[in-house]
């Protein structure tokens, strides 16, 4: 067994293999050191091994633990060591035992999606840990957990959960058709995953990335489908809704009415994001006479000293603070909050007084900046960013008349657009014969 494994692996100098013996039977064992419990391994295998000399009492406690079992298929046994398990060969029959090293045993803190309110705990890189995490707050009997591997390279486990008497059949089916159908050689992170499922070329999102345990567990409760990867702390939900990326979870933990009032905060943000640089344009450039005199005359001589069109003054500024944005993420944490504001203070104040834009435009991206940090789901807030630019394009050559009309388009391609068959803009999650098994 040695010889053959060491033959396959190229005989690696982090791979240990020995030949040991109790006085009474030997036996062959190997494993990388670095992919094991070296505590685990040594106090229910090897302890056992060297000081436990009855034969048959030993192979009982093999028998009787479910992380050992037999692998007499020797085109498995590199797979499995570089899993984690370890090898060992008695009376020539090989068996594993089942010894990953766990990296984190306990949950990390939320980074990505702050809670005020509500469990602060997120999921883990451990695949194990995060399905104890679901089932802590999903205790139901219903709860159905299948196990994928996928990844011609990384072979990685890919888990879902849902509750079998809540999820619309048509939609596990359909996620199980394309997840039999991927051809990925590494899977390394779950909006990688999220992409495959999908597909490459929707302006928005189909499918929802969250850190948190408490949302997997209300959203398989309202017969969603959840998916947990190996290695990867963030989890997908599908279908998704638009009204599922707007929404936080401390709306759940709020009370009703300040709930109610956050939600048309956020529609209202996610309005001026696409619109308030297109509207500027159109305002400026075609339809000044939309505004009140006063504020025409206020914008026109803020722009006096602005030597280009109004269209230039949006671009540069867009560009600028979505620099600033990308510069925030890739900075070091220790500098970047820092060099970002002092930045963006000095350049909007220094663009301004050397006549370059005019003093509405700071006002207008800054509203438009702060309203894009209000959508709680990040993937979503990329796609309105996104869109935004589309908005200002149409505004350069048509003004008012095009945003309004590439408005009602978007709101027609969302009425187009699914998520697994399910609407994008469905209100409510209908009771049906394929979640229920019969009965209108």
């Amino acid at each position: 067994m040695i010889a053959r494994i060491r033959k396959e692996l190229n005989n690696p100098s982090d791979f240990f293999y020995d030949i040991l013996n109790n006085g009474y039977y030997e036996m062959e064992i190997c494993y990388f050191p670095t992919l094991c419990d070296q505590n685990l391994l040594q106090d229910i295998l090897l302890s056992p091994y060297s000081y436990n000399f009855d034969r048959d009492q030993f192979f009982r406690m093999i028998h009787s633990n479910p992380n050992f079992a037999e692998a007499d298929a020797p085109e498995i046994w590199t797979e499995l060591l570089l899993k984690g398990s370890v090898l060992f060969q008695i009376e020539g029959r090989v068996y594993r035992f089942d010894v990953q090293r766990k990296m984190q045993d306990k949950p990390d803190s939320t980074q990505i999606e702050s809670a005020l309110q509500g469990p602060q705990t997120a999921l883990t890189e451990d695949l194990d840990l995060n399905i104890s995490l679901i089932r802590m707050r999903y205790n139901e009997p219903t709860l159905c957990v299948e196990q994928h591997i996928i990844g011609v390279t990384s072979k990685t486990r890919v888990t879902v959960l849902y509750d079998k008497n809540e999820v619309n059949q048509q939609v596990l089916l359909q996620l199980q058709q394309q997840i039999a159908q991927l051809n990925i050689k590494m899977l390394r992170a779950a909006g990688q995953l999220m992409k495959q499922l999908s597909g490459k070329y929707k302006l928005f999102p189909v499918i929802i990335q969250t850190e948190r345990p408490d949302r997997i567990a209300a959203m398989i409760q309202r017969g969603k489908v959840a998916i947990l990867q190996d290695g990867n702390r963030l989890g997908l939900i599908l279908p998704a809704r638009l009204f599922d990326f707007l929404h936080a979870m401390d709306d759940d933990y709020e009370s009703f009415w300040m709930s109610k009032l956050l939600l048309i905060l956020r529609y209202l943000a996610m309005f001026l994001t696409l619109t308030l640089p297109a509207l500027y344009i159109s305002i400026v450039s075609y339809n000044p006479e939309l505004l009140r005199v006063q504020l025409t005359l206020s914008i026109a001589g803020s722009r006096v000293v602005v030597p280009y069109p109004s269209f230039i003054e949006v671009i540069i500024m867009l560009f600028m603070i979505e620099a600033l944005n990308e510069a925030s993420i890739r900075l070091p944490r220790s500098i970047g909050s820092t060099a970002t504001t002092v930045g963006g203070l000095i350049l909007g104040q220094s663009i301004q007084q050397a006549g370059l834009v005019s003093s509405i435009m700071i006002i207008v991206t800054s509203v438009v900046a702060i309203s894009n940090f209000v959508i709680p789901n990040n993937s979503f807030s990329y796609s309105i960013r996104f869109v935004k630019y589309l908005f200002v394009t149409i505004a350069i050559f048509y003004g008012l008349l095009g945003v309004v009309v590439l408005f009602f388009a978007l709101i027609v391609y969302w009425c187009n657009l699914r998520s697994f068959g399910e609407p994008y803009l469905n209100l409510y999650n209908p009771k049906n014969k394929s979640r229920h098994g019969g009965g209108k």
